[in-house]
């Protein structure tokens, strides 16, 4: 798998990472275990600064999986700020339910269950910040509700647009080329959308980063 940060630079960041909330540890772990992608710390880092900058009343995330991210993310909004994500797998709910509750977060937390696609075009409220980290082959759909359900000003944040580093590399395994495509036609989409101001940090997997500036 080609290297998106040099692996020297990604060991050194770890030494640095000191103490920590024992269930984020335990959650971590578990994800590791049992090859459950979660949002890489690195990134969900970035993404709590992000909401300690621009304060959100409500953030949508589109992909719960076991809840690392929503519980990252409650943790740090502001004290009336409210979650809404979306999940359609029930094992994941289930799993995500048991850590939230014992994160003592459920009053910041509302669990949607369902296929994003058939959701958010039901979503009457608009969002101060987004997070998508869903199914890759429908990004570009998610996207485009995002986009609608976004306020101006607000913040995107979308994962995995670096893609284990393959959107950059020569030789993709067969197993990803499809997924390395859909995302390579995806990020030219993403930066160069007329109502964002994006970019792509190489931060995690890869984390796109816009602002709705209309």
């Amino acid at each position: 798998m080609p290297d998106i940060v040099n692996k020297i630079q990604l060991d050194y960041l770890k030494t640095l990472r000191t103490g920590g909330d024992p269930l984020i540890n335990e959650m971590e772990e578990f994800a590791a275990k049992n090859k459950i992608p979660i949002l890489d710390w690195n990134a969900a880092e970035l993404l709590e600064r992000l909401i300690l900058i621009s304060r959100p009343k409500r953030v949508l995330e589109i992909g719960m999986a076991i809840g690392y991210s929503t519980i990252r993310m409650a943790k740090v909004i502001r004290k009336k700020g409210i979650i809404d994500t979306i999940e359609k797998s029930k094992d994941n709910i289930a799993l995500a339910g048991e850590f939230i509750e014992r994160s003592g977060l459920s009053d910041k937390i509302q669990i949607i269950e369902g296929d994003a696609l058939s959701v958010m075009p039901s979503l009457q409220k608009k969002y101060n910040l987004i997070f998508l980290d869903a199914d890759k082959e429908d990004y570009e759909k998610l996207f485009y509700y995002s986009l609608m359900l976004l306020k101006k000003g607000g913040i995107i944040f979308i994962d995995n647009l670096l893609w284990h580093g393959y959107t950059a590399a020569t030789r993709v395994p067969a197993s990803y080329k499809k997924s390395t495509h859909i995302i390579r036609e995806f990020n030219r989409l993403f930066l160069d959308h007329p109502a964002l101001k994006a970019t792509i940090l190489p931060v995690g997997d890869g984390i796109g980063l816009g602002v709705k500036i209309k």
